[in-house]
């Protein structure tokens, strides 16, 4: 169970640095936020969805 955790939090943060250089990225160059709006929303709900999953799966390791 120890191992799914680890693999949970380490997509987590593989994500969130992705999202961290991304998004500002995508924000500051002119014309991408339309042709990549959807691409960021969905990598949100991912990661909104990790963090749930995350916490679920803790709750059940002592």
């Amino acid at each position: 169970m120890a191992i799914i955790i680890q693999l949970l939090v380490l997509a987590f943060v593989i994500l969130s640095i992705i999202l961290v250089v991304g998004i500002p990225v995508t924000l500051a160059s002119p014309g991408q936020w339309e042709k990549s709006k959807n691409l960021i929303y969905t990598s949100i709900s991912i990661w909104v969805g990790l963090v749930i999953i995350t916490g679920i799966v803790n709750s059940f390791v002592v």
